[in-house]
């Protein structure tokens, strides 16, 4: 089996050290290298070639906000789990909305930090529906109306039955309950899936779910479930 490639990014040594520590230690993990600031992060992934980057949010010159921005426009970028010390903070939405796979936060027990490491290189997310729903909640204001359109237009694109799929990838489904859910193979969904991400110019699920939330997609299913 092939370690999975992770490199460190957080201002603090003492953090980086226990972060070393933990994931270190882990026979399918290794760390290829770190960095202090966001701004030394893409030299290092041109060096390093990393599959994950556990990213620190909040650092002094460039922060983990702008160097997932940066990273994730990048032609076969690696994926990348933000790392904080709050749930519902508009940092972390931002950083999922530029293509970030997830968040840990800075507290999590070092097995779940491996687990979620572990998911995001397999190709998952790391974020449950509840947490989810919880950041876009939090990212309410005067932006929500623009949001919401600008949303509804992208999702436009999509046919109904794609549409169906996105609906679903943004309650937290897995492959094989949306081809439960919609009566279709799992082979079926991943292909849908492809063809969302490629319609919408999208990089990973996460971002799905968060479109299919700002057009009210998730509100209007529930609407019609409940009458």
């Amino acid at each position: 089996m092939t370690a999975i490639r992770l490199l460190l990014v957080d201002d603090d040594p003492l953090v980086r050290a226990g972060l070393s520590f933990m994931m270190g230690g882990a026979d399918d993990i290794d760390i290829v290298g770190e960095a202090a600031d966001g701004g030394e992060v893409e030299a290092l992934v041109d060096r390093t070639r990393p599959d994950v980057v556990l990213m620190d949010i909040r650092m002094p010159t460039v922060d983990g906000l702008t160097a997932t921005e940066r990273l994730r426009a990048r032609k076969d970028a690696p994926q990348v789990v933000v790392l904080t010390t709050f749930h519902a903070d508009e940092q972390v939405l931002r950083a999922l909305r530029a293509g970030a796979a997830g968040f840990v936060l800075k507290d999590t027990p070092p097995a779940e930090i491996l687990a979620a490491v572990r998911r995001v290189a397999a190709g998952d997310p790391v974020l449950s529906p509840t947490v989810t729903r919880q950041l876009m909640q939090h990212a309410v204001g005067t932006a929500a109306d623009t949001r919401r359109t600008r949303a509804r237009e992208r999702m436009a694109a999509l046919n109904d039955r794609e549409r169906e799929v996105a609906v679903a990838v943004g309650r937290g489904l897995s492959n094989a309950e949306i081809a439960t859910g919609l009566f279709m193979s799992v082979a079926t969904v991943k292909t849908h899936v492809s063809r969302i991400l490629a319609k919408l110019d999208l990089n990973n699920r996460v971002q799905i779910a968060l479109l299919a939330y700002d057009a009210g997609l998730l509100e209007e299913e529930e609407e019609q479930q409940g009458h």
